[in-house]
């Protein structure tokens, strides 16, 4: 009797495996995709990488200045501009940051959050926002008696939409939208503007970037931006980067070369001068310590 109960009990037995087996590869077939980037940066643009619930950042940028000033300044050595950064994850899909930099002695707040992420048998990307307020700390009020706090301001929104195609080869696209508050702004005695400028205070720009993976530590990374309504008697550039990353267990090591000095978004989206077929690139660093 035994014998029989197990004969007919084992063919549903084997089914119920079946269709748990089943259910076990679906939901394995549709993992989070990760590490599209190691840092949070590419090289200049925001990478779709934020910070874990509850760790903290210390980043520590360099960048100097163009290599075809020659040995009067050491290839651009002696004219460092540095940026101090901090980040926290607030939670696993909100990092917020707080920075300082050299260019235009620059403060600016930022926030990065998750809005979709990458799936294997799923969505194909990664999407986050990112906003982030620059205040230009280097304008005098005795050189412009007629300067507001918001001519300080600069302000930028980004859409940043990554996919990791294979283990070495990560894409991103960023359409982003910034609005500078400007030295143009500020009006004279006359109620002119101390600097007139066709360029728009609003102004769009599309960045785009990758990342290659050459071992188990190092990999290459580029970006580019793209402006997409630059006034014709502007002299700003495109900025272009180019480096690789170094990965040590708790730290980031990155090294690129670069036509922008500047480092935070509204800087280099809109204030970027070098040109790279002048020579006028710089090479910079940025160290990443994660705690």
């Amino acid at each position: 009797m035994k014998k029989i109960l197990l004969s007919l009990l084992f063919p549903l037995i084997s089914f119920s495996q079946d269709d748990l087996l089943k259910d076990i590869e679906v939901v394995d077939s549709n993992q989070v995709v990760t590490s599209a980037f190691k840092s949070l940066k590419i090289v200049n643009l925001e990478s779709t990488k934020l910070a874990s619930k509850g760790d903290f950042y210390f980043v520590v940028a360099h960048r100097f200045d163009y290599f075809n000033n020659g040995f009067e300044d050491f290839f651009g050595l002696d004219n460092a501009n540095t940026q101090l950064k901090f980040l926290y994850g607030v939670n696993e899909w909100l990092t917020v940051h707080l920075a300082r930099s050299g260019f235009q002695k620059t403060y600016d707040l930022a926030a990065k959050y998750r809005l979709v992420t990458q799936k294997e048998n799923g969505t194909p990307f990664t999407i986050v926002g990112f906003n982030s307020i620059a205040i230009n700390s280097e304008l005098k009020e005795k050189d412009y008696p007629k300067l507001k706090f918001e001519n300080r301001l600069s302000y930028v929104a980004q859409v940043l939409i990554s996919r990791k195609f294979s283990e070495k080869l990560s894409l991103q696209l960023a359409p982003s939208f910034f609005h500078e508050n400007t030295l143009r702004d500020i009006l004279d005695t006359n109620n002119q503007p101390i600097l007139p400028n066709p360029q728009d205070n609003s102004q769009f720009a599309i960045g785009i970037g990758g990342r290659y993976k050459l071992t188990s530590r190092w990999s290459v990374n580029a970006d580019y931006a793209a402006h997409l309504n630059r006034a014709s008697s502007a002299i700003t550039k495109n900025p272009l980067s180019i480096g690789v990353d170094l990965e040590t267990g708790g730290h980031v090591f990155q090294m690129h070369f670069t036509n922008s000095r500047a480092m935070h978004e509204a800087g280099f989206l809109g204030q970027t001068t070098g040109d790279w077929g002048k020579g006028e690139i710089a090479f910079g660093f940025n160290l990443v310590r994660v705690f």
